[in-house]
Order: C-alpha cells, then sequence, then structure tokens
C-alpha cells in the first residue's frame, strides 16, 4: 500500500528525540524540552469499500477506548514494542511531529527515535521509514534501555556493568551496559499492558465480571502493588456482569488486584534472574555494588523496587522521573555526537 503520508516537514533547524512507546509517545525537540506526551492511540473509521479515515490521535482516541460504535476502531499501532499498523502508526508519527513543530516551518530534522532490544530488522527498518515517510531526514534508532539508562544518569560509558530494567506498556527491556555498549539485552512481554489484562481475567473469574483497559488501568494505579503483606484497600467500579448481562457496580479489593499482578510480577522476576545468571562475573560483580535502576511506567507500581530487592537480593531504585527516562536520554544524545554514533543501531 503506498505511503498516504505527505511530507510534512520542510525548514526545521531543531532536532527531535523520540520515545515511541506502546502505551505513550514522547517528543523532546533540543532547545525546548518535551513538547508531547499522548498516548499512543489512533481513532479509525474504516468504510464499506475499505478506505480508513483518521478520526482521532491521542489523548483525544484515548477518551474514546470502549465508547465507539461498530464502525469506528480505536487501536494501539503499536502492540508489545512492536508496530502492528504501519499506516496508523505513520499517520500517528506524523500527527506528534506536527504538534512538536507548532506552526514554524520545519526542514527535514534529525531524529533520534528509541526502539524495543529485541526489535527484528524488519520492525527497526518499519520505524525508520515510519520516520522517513512523515519528512525526517537522518533518522537515528537507539535501544531503550540504553536510553533510559542515559536518561537516569547511569554511567553507561564507563567500564563498569549498569543493570537497567525499564518495564513499558507493552514490553520490558532488560539490559547490562557497560562501556556505552550491551553486555547483556533482553525485550519481554511482560510490563504494563499484561498487568491490565491480569486484572481483567482475575475480575472476570472472581467477579463474572467484565472490564476494559482504561478501567484495568485505572485499578492497577489506584489499588495496584507489588507488597502481598500491604493494607487492604476497596474500590468500586463499574462494570458489566457476565450473567445479569448488563452493568453493575461491584466493590473489588487490593487483595484482588496483589493477586492478578502477582503472576506477571513473577515472571518479571524470573527474566531479571537470568539475566543476572548470564551476564559476566566482573560485571555482576558491578551489579552487586551498583543495584538495579527501574524506570518506565510500571516502576510506579507501588512498592516495586522493595519486592524486586527481596527477590534479588540487591539494591533496587527508582529512577527520577521513570517515565521520561527514555526521551530525557535520546534528548541527551542528540547533544552529544560522539555517543550517540557508538550507541546508534543504525
Amino acid at each position: 500500500m503506498p505511503s498516504v503520508i505527505a511530507p510534512v516537514l520542510r525548514t526545521l533547524s531543531k532536532e527531535l528525540a523520540i520515545d515511541l512507546g506502546t502505551a505513550n509517545t514522547l517528543v523532546y525537540r533540543r532547545g525546548e524540552g518535551l513538547v508531547c506526551n499522548e498516548p499512543s492511540v489512533v481513532a479509525i473509521r474504516q468504510s464499506n469499500d475499505g478506505e480508513r479515515r483518521i478520526l482521532a490521535i491521542g489523548a483525544d482516541a484515548k477518551r474514546m477506548l470502549g465508547r465507539v460504535p461498530s464502525a469506528i476502531s480505536v487501536i494501539r499501532p503499536i502492540r508489545d514494542g512492536v508496530i502492528s499498523d504501519f499506516e496508523a502508526t505513520q499517520m500517528m508519527l506524523r500527527h506528534f511531529i506536527q504538534k512538536a513543530g507548532g506552526t514554524r516551518t520545519l526542514k527535514r530534522p534529525r531524529l533520534v527515535v528509541c526502539v524495543p532490544s529485541g526489535s527484528t530488522s524488519i520492525e527497526k527498518r518499519a520505524v525508520a521509514e515510519s520516520a522517513k515517510s512523515v519528512g525526517a531526514g537522518e533518522v537515528h534508532l537507539v535501544d531503550q534501555a540504553i536510553a533510559a539508562a542515559i536518561g537516569a544518569g547511569m554511567p553507561v560509558t564507563e567500564p563498569a556493568g549498569s543493570m537497567m530494567v525499564d518495564i513499558g506498556g507493552g514490553t520490558t527491556e532488560i539490559a547490562v551496559i557497560s562501556l556505552g555498549g550491551l553486555v547483556y539485552s533482553r525485550s519481554v512481554r511482560i510490563a504494563g499492558d499484561r498487568f491490565d489484562e491480569a486484572i481483567i481475567q482475575l475480575l472476570r473469574r472472581r467477579y463474572n465480571i467484565q472490564i476494559g483497559e482504561r478501567t484495568a488501568e485505572i485499578v492497577k494505579i489506584m489499588l495496584g502493588s507489588a507488597d502481598r503483606d500491604a493494607a487492604v484497600e476497596t474500590l468500586e467500579i463499574k462494570a458489566r456482569h457476565l450473567a445479569a448481562r448488563e452493568p453493575k457496580i461491584v466493590r473489588i479489593t487490593s487483595a484482588d488486584i496483589r493477586e492478578a499482578l502477582a503472576s506477571p510480577l513473577a515472571q518479571l522476576i524470573d527474566a531479571i534472574r537470568l539475566a543476572l545468571e548470564q551476564t559476566p562475573p566482573e560485571i555482576a560483580g558491578d551489579i552487586v555494588e551498583n543495584g538495579i535502576v527501574v524506570a518506565g511506567g510500571g516502576a510506579l507500581l507501588r512498592d516495586l523496587a522493595a519486592f524486586m530487592s527481596s527477590q534479588t537480593s540487591l539494591r533496587v531504585s527508582i529512577s527520577n522521573d521513570p517515565l521520561k527516562a527514555v526521551v530525557n536520554g535520546a534528548s541527551k544524545l542528540l547533544e552529544e555526537s560522539v555517543l550517540l554514533a557508538k550507541v546508534s543501531l543504525n
């Protein structure tokens, strides 16, 4: 299918750093800071002849989740860190870049775009082509975990091992970094979306109710915790009762949500332990000394650092501003051309 995207960037001397995430897309403009932070969501109307028309992108589209007629689809074109809808991703990226540029004229800017470490060459090419299709000039792809480590202020260029665990919406990036390179990296599909799905499934089994993604996310934020011994809290939610086939108000507890999160959290710990097992001994010693740093939206889960520390016997800390660690690291790379050349994937 030929691209429907006309180049929109004409005369910009500015440069952009983009965290193209499963849950949110953040755009930083050099010299001005963060200029866009919106959900990676697109609302599409498809006609009978197959033509697709974008109705809304970002926050406007997310507000439509679960509230649209059958002719309209509200999708996340990036699922589990992978572009699942190339055309919608192009549209979304075009919209966010336009928003980052405001009404100024733009000139084929240099972009730094962050991608999961587990991305295949095809997936990386799809990201680069999406960026170029909307008028970008030079496009550098950078591993999300390295960008997050740089954004968190970790000593990634030093001859010492650092471990970053970046828990995003679709994937968790687990990386051991030394001298600006990846000693070990793995992208696992156990992250915010998996937490939400576990909550949906438990409430369905226990209370025979169905909730959507937005409600699951709210429940996770309000009641979620990695500490299974935390005080019990309650929350009333609106849901569809599957037997009665009608809406109901149901009272759920934080104990329910902790139980739902127990399995994906255990899988996440297993992935971290595997990374530690496969790390060379000298670098593993550095991690014992320096600990693990956690970034991403999943880092905001209550009591996560204490839980991870108890399971790994290592010091675990949450990065400053974990939601922006990746884009902050990418923005620093715009300022440091030598380091960018070293960590660029292309």
